[in-house]
């Protein structure tokens, strides 16, 4: 038992000591929205937005994030009604880091879960407005891939996300960041 339980201190040691990286970090940045065929509105919402984010990663090949996501606002006028829209999302996400000679460059996959919410009001037909609250969220899979590299404690990250929202053919994003190393 002393012999496996050294064997497995020795093999996982060198890849606790390449988190280097920094175990704790921060970022934020710029997305690029695409939410598809919202059936509320029949119409599509292609946004720049913003995100921020953090991350724990206790060794060099696994990490665990969460992101808040502004996935932006929609005004939608038709001759019958018209109605306003803001969607948004929280997620958290197991992500894996593929091992790669470079210490700077990372390439990385993850998958998890995020929880979005629309918020809004329709109702408005010409000079008549009856306004009623429009309210729905939910809770779907969800899955990134991306790229970053990183010089001493300061990085930058591109990456794809994308996870359904009920009533729409789902959000695609794609972001900029950058992040900060804590620790």
């Amino acid at each position: 038992m002393r012999k496996l339980l050294l064997f497995t201190l020795l093999a996982l040691g060198p890849v606790a000591a390449r988190a280097d990286n920094g175990m704790l970090y921060i970022g934020a940045g710029l997305t690029n929205d695409n939410l598809r065929d919202i059936s509320l509105t029949n119409s599509s919402l292609n946004a720049t937005d913003f995100k921020v984010w953090a991350g724990v990663r206790p060794v060099s090949v696994f990490a665990v994030e969460a992101d808040y996501i502004d996935l932006g606002s929609q005004t939608v006028n038709t001759p019958t009604s018209g109605a306003d829209l803001h969607y948004k999302a929280y997620a958290g996400y197991a992500v894996g880091y593929l091992p790669l000679p470079l210490p700077w460059v990372d390439v990385f996959g993850k998958v998890g879960l995020a929880y979005w919410t629309l918020t809004g009001s329709s109702g408005c037909i010409g000079d008549l407005c009856s306004i009623s609250r429009l309210s729905d969220n939910g809770s779907q899979f969800a899955w990134g891939a991306g790229g970053q590299v990183h010089f001493g404690n300061f990085g930058a990250r591109l990456e794809y996300e994308g996870f359904s929202i009920r009533n729409t053919g789902g959000a695609n994003l794609v972001s900029l960041s950058v992040f900060l190393n804590l620790l």
